[in-house]
């Protein structure tokens, strides 16, 4: 079953017309045993044929890739916005400890008046 060594090479054609079979219906299995080849080797061939020459496992890795890189993106942009928060709240509460008088209470808001 397959191309293994010793066994004839097939052509372009014979792969060709083993896609065309499968682009009208017929499942992998059955072309893949009517032909005496192998449902993987199948597979390749139908990717190669419809202009996919990247194997499956390099663009999914190629995918989270990007993706990882997109959330380490959208990370250092939360970061820098928690920081600049964090500084502009610093920067509230120095002012309001500056305008009380040393030991005096800090103001609060009235609740329920």
């Amino acid at each position: 079953m397959g191309n293994r060594k010793g066994c004839k090479p097939r052509g372009i054609e014979f792969w060709r017309g083993a896609v065309e079979r499968l682009q009208a219906g017929e499942s992998v299995g059955d072309v893949a045993a009517d032909l005496g080849v192998d449902r993987r080797g199948l597979g390749r061939w139908r990717t190669r044929l419809a202009g996919r020459t990247t194997d499956p496992m390099r663009e999914r890795q190629a995918g989270l890739t990007q993706e990882v890189a997109r959330l380490k993106q959208a990370l250092a942009e939360k970061v820098l916005e928690v920081d600049f928060l964090q500084g502009a709240l610093h920067k509230v509460e120095a002012r309001r400890q500056g305008k009380t008088d040393i030991g005096a209470k800090a103001s609060t808001t009235r609740s329920g008046k």
